[in-house]
């Protein structure tokens, strides 16, 4: 059964240079992090992979990653911009950016017709996480949920940054290992006294260094891109949110399905580190990180040969 990755790059900016994080240089013949995470899916065994780009960084990315990469996978670009909404939507005249994660799953429509993962493009998430979402993808049962899924579930003292907050999606499973709800905390941070704090009040009372969180890694089957379609245009007609600022999201739309009972999303546990450019400041400890990886024969030190 052939299998695709998703690549969530739309964020990457149109000049590249040491300002953009997504682009970082981090390996020792100037990697960056998703050219890890294409060697690991295509380890894990995955056949294609689908960069979500805007259309005015085509070519440069191309020129960074994407000429590269197509000697060793199928690769394939989709482009998600701001204007494109559904027939009957309009766009907010000062709105300046795209609609958020689902509606860069949704660009995908008609180019994904295989069991997907989806990843972000800035993200370090090791070779457990695509190991375990590719086996779910081969043998999930798909009869008994409308839409089968699931996401990989990291430890949180595994996905901290040491120069400041992040956000995480913490996850509260059932007894099965399934997923029931994500809660979206903002603030998490590590203080002195090595206890954790966060400004999410709904998390204050449960947030533990090893509580499972969400990186917006996702498995799952092309139906659920045509539901994101009707979903995108119900979000845009909805008029309760701030037009300017809502975003379609993929842990809001993925919880909202199995509230109503309608997914069923199985946690699948990695205890690997999670390595990401959050802050400027965090890039010197990525290269560390990398090259102990590289020095344990986790890579090898020229990825690409």
């Amino acid at each position: 059964m052939k299998t695709t990755l998703i690549i969530m790059a739309a964020g990457i900016g149109s000049r590249y240079g040491k300002g953009i994080k997504q682009l970082a240089k981090i390996g020792p013949n100037d990697e960056i992090l998703m050219d890890y995470s294409i060697y690991d899916a295509i380890e894990a065994g995955f056949d294609k992979v689908v960069f979500i780009i805007r259309k005015d960084i085509e070519e440069e990315f191309k020129e960074v990653i994407g000429n590269r990469i197509k000697k060793y996978i199928e690769v394939e670009y989709v482009f998600q911009e701001l204007k494109n909404v559904p027939e009957g939507c309009t766009i907010p005249a000062n709105r300046h950016k795209p609609w958020g994660t689902g509606q860069a799953i949704l660009a995908c429509k008609g180019i994904v017709n295989e069991p997907f993962a989806i990843i972000n493009a800035d993200d370090y998430y090791g070779k457990i996480a695509f190991q375990k979402l590719h086996d779910f993808l081969l043998t999930a049962d798909t009869s008994k949920a409308e839409f089968t899924m699931a996401m990989a579930g990291f430890i949180l003292k595994n996905t901290l940054s040491d120069n400041g907050t992040v956000t995480r999606g913490i996850c509260i499973e059932n007894d099965e290992g399934y997923l029931t709800k994500v809660i979206e905390t903002k603030g998490i941070i590590m203080n002195k006294d090595g206890q954790l704090d966060c400004e999410t009040r709904e998390s204050k009372d449960i947030i533990d260094p090893d509580n499972r969180v969400s990186m917006n890694m996702w498995a799952g089957f092309p139906h659920f891109i045509d539901y994101l379609e009707d979903g995108f245009k119900a979000f845009l007609m909805d008029d309760t949110e701030n037009p300017i600022t809502k975003e379609y999201l993929l842990p809001i739309i993925v919880d909202q399905l199995i509230q109503e009972k309608r997914a069923s999303v199985k946690v699948l546990q990695t205890t690997d580190c999670w390595f990401g450019v959050t802050y400027p400041e965090d890039k010197e400890l990525v290269v560390k990180a990398m090259k102990n990886l590289i020095d344990q024969g986790v890579y090898p030190e020229k990825l690409w040969k």
